[in-house]
């Protein structure tokens, strides 16, 4: 009986036709990654799509399987970009900023420094999706020669085109392979969105069906628009917050995350325009803002964009009876402060009386402890020579339950402390 051996090459077959199992094998292969897209919302989809459109690098923190690279091969096929992969912590420094190569007289002629050939074809095709990818396990070194890849475009003499964006992923320092903090100046060139999976958007994925990326449509008519209200929203919170201009954390993490800077900002006056002009959704706006320059700054610009929108207290003082006081708690809030404030500034018993109106129309339509802070200040601009008008007695109720609510339940805090 002839022996066996596993490793002999198997007999050819006598039939032509025959499928080998590996032909089938990729068939099946073929109709599992055989999938479709479709027009989904998707505020973290829609935030990179953005980012990604105004020309921003833009890096997505996730843990390991989260779907980054998968996203990112989705996003340059529907945008049909050439999609270049590189691994950023198995290159050396030289990889990024060029590799020296001598020529006939390096004493006239200096040393040129060489591209690498994936950056040499992004040239040629003159657009295209770079994605650098594994960025918080490439050492300090080879992070210091992406500096000028990021932020300039430039790979040792090249100059990347117009049309090539750029797009990083990394993973968690706790969940790196032998991570490395992102550098300061490297995080600092970046719009940081974190990545997290949807269970929705997972499972009608794995059912062959999966959210389609697209750029956004942005109304030409309101390109004018959208810079004026990106440059006022800035402007006006940093000459407010001078400190805010430029904040180096503390941490050596947070170092590695968004924080603000005059490069920050740029970019976030950027995005700010670009979402205006495209109308995308607040929650798309917080995550783009609050990537760029971290989530404190961000929020205080968000609250003053809130504001931005709020109707100009001299306008109200001018005719209180008709006014339209915002329904959310804290932007009515900041229209009563607002107009106290317009008072203080211009003192006159007919603004002084329009304010109390003003107020008492906050008491029959909103919270009553709404008016109190703005109640009492108002009180204390009172003069001399000015009657107290009679809306002050139905706003006295208020403030005095109000009061006598807050002395109620700082008495109950208090007792609950004292019993545990």
């Amino acid at each position: 009986m002839p022996s066996y051996s596993p490793f002999a090459a198997p007999s050819a077959p006598s039939d032509p036709t025959h499928i080998s199992q590996l032909d089938i094998a990729g068939d099946l292969l073929a109709r599992l990654r055989d999938t479709t897209t479709e027009a989904r919302p998707d505020i973290q989809l829609e935030a990179l799509t953005l980012a990604v459109a105004a020309d921003l690098p833009v890096l997505l923190w996730g843990e390991p399987g989260i779907g980054k690279t998968a996203a990112l091969t989705q996003l340059a096929a529907s945008l049909d970009l050439p999609l270049t992969t590189v691994i950023a912590s198995v290159h050396e420094p030289s990889d990024f900023s060029g590799l020296p190569v001598i020529g006939d007289d390096p004493a006239e002629q200096g040393v040129p420094m060489a591209p690498p050939d994936w950056a040499v074809r992004l040239v040629r095709a003159g657009r295209g999706l770079l994605f650098l990818d594994e960025l918080s396990t490439a050492p300090p070194a080879v992070q210091a020669a992406l500096l000028r890849l990021v932020l300039e475009r430039r790979i040792g003499a090249l100059q990347l085109p117009p049309g090539v964006r750029i797009v990083a992923a990394a993973n968690p320092r706790s969940s790196a392979a032998d991570g490395w903090e992102l550098s300061p100046p490297l995080a600092n060139r970046f719009v940081h969105l974190q990545w997290t999976h949807d269970h929705d958007v997972v499972v009608r994925g794995l059912g062959g069906t999966w959210p389609r990326a697209t750029l956004p449509r942005l109304d030409p008519e309101r390109l004018p628009e959208a810079v004026g209200f990106a440059r006022r929203a800035v402007c006006e919170l940093l000459s407010a917050r001078p400190g805010l201009v430029h904040r180096l954390p503390s941490n050596e993490t947070r170092r590695g995350g968004p924080w603000p800077s005059p490069r920050s900002w740029e970019m976030t006056l950027c995005l700010i325009a670009f979402v205006t002009a495209a109308g995308s959704s607040r929650e798309v706006l917080s995550l783009l803002v609050r990537g760029t320059v971290g989530d404190g700054p961000g929020l205080e610009l968000l609250a003053g964009l809130d504001r931005m929108d709020l109707p100009d207290p001299e306008l109200l003082l001018a005719d209180p009876e008709s006014a339209a006081l915002p329904e959310r708690g804290d932007l009515r809030q900041a229209v009563l402060d607002g107009v106290v404030a317009a008072v203080r500034k211009r003192p006159d018993k007919t603004r002084w009386d329009a304010a109390w109106a003003l107020l008492v129309r906050a008491l029959d339509t909103g919270a009553p402890d709404l008016v109190v802070v703005p109640a009492t200040t108002l009180a204390s601009l009172r003069q001399q020579d000015w009657d107290v008008p009679a809306s002050i007695e139905q706003l006295a109720g208020a403030v005095s339950i109000s009061r006598r609510a807050d002395r109620a339940a700082a008495r109950a805090a208090v007792t609950t402390r004292a019993s545990r």
